[in-house]
């Protein structure tokens, strides 16, 4: 199965120092072909993706973007052979919006014209592959679409969440309308730069972890004898980040998100859990 890691951060400038706090916890790859490896992030108005060479060791400072960041949003998978790389590897973005899907999702392709007679021309403009995950995440849009809240930067969590659930509810709706009787995994994470969001469906666990301020970081190399007069030393400490994986090598520091329920994160950092309504 794919996986996923999403970070939101209050200090964009310390996002590459979050991800190094997690070395060993988690796992980027349990797919050991895994060949679509994408990371998005955030460099003020710009939303950057890039594409991880699958024929590497990759650690968690790879994926720390080389510049100013409130998030990432990191996703690896092996696509079937004759799915392009450069179409199929999420996350996938549009506008603003990160989107990264834990799938596939099975007996899907009966369902992908259904669901994309209920997106806008212009949106279904942005599907470009075959993957199942573009096509939810074309719903998610759907949804913001219709709240007319695509690009409000004043976005609430909350929202974001309940849009998020309420794609799931839609994909779900359609598989019993096709007689399908057992739920596909559906576990999805959606970020802005100023929200983030994720919801599990299924049997396939999804994390989430708070990490808080600290005098220390081995990545900047600020230690316990670091006066306290640096700069960086009260940054570190001030600085707050909520983390979402879908593979941990060990539970201990993290909590399972409880199936059917939706997590919401927006600027001040705590965490809210939706139940599956």
């Amino acid at each position: 199965m794919s996986a996923i890691l999403a970070a939101l951060s209050s200090d964009p400038n310390l996002l590459r120092c979050e991800l190094h706090r997690l070395s060993g916890q988690v796992v980027l790859h349990p797919e050991a072909r895994a060949n679509a490896l994408g990371v998005g992030s955030y460099a003020q108005e710009e939303v950057l993706l890039r594409r991880l060479a699958p024929d590497r060791d990759l650690t968690l400072d790879d994926l720390g973007p080389p510049h100013e960041s409130e998030a990432v949003l990191f996703h690896s998978n092996r696509l079937p052979l004759g799915l392009s790389p450069e179409d199929n590897t999420q996350p996938f973005r549009a506008r603003h919006w990160l989107f990264a899907h834990q799938g596939p999702v099975p007996d899907f392709e009966p369902l992908r014209a259904l669901l994309l007679s209920r997106v806008p021309e212009h949106l279904q403009r942005l599907v470009r592959g075959p993957t199942d995950s573009e096509v939810l995440f074309v719903l998610f849009l759907t949804h913001l679409r219709g709240l007319g809240r695509t690009d409000d930067p004043r976005l609430e969590p909350a929202v974001a969440g309940r849009v998020l659930r309420d794609t799931v509810r839609e994909v779900e709706a359609a598989f019993v309308q096709a007689g399908q009787r057992r739920m596909p995994p559906l576990n999805m994470v959606a970020t802005n730069g100023a929200v983030l969001a994720a919801t599990r469906r299924g049997e396939a666990p999804l994390y989430y972890t708070r990490l808080e301020g600290s005098a220390e970081c081995a990545h900047c190399g600020v230690t316990p004898t670091t006066p306290e007069t640096h700069p960086e030393v009260g940054a570190h400490r001030r600085r707050r980040t909520v983390v979402v994986a879908s593979h941990v090598t060990r539970t201990q520091g993290w909590v399972e998100l409880p199936q059917g329920t939706t997590l919401t994160v927006g600027a001040d950092l705590q965490v809210q859990h939706l139940p599956p309504g």
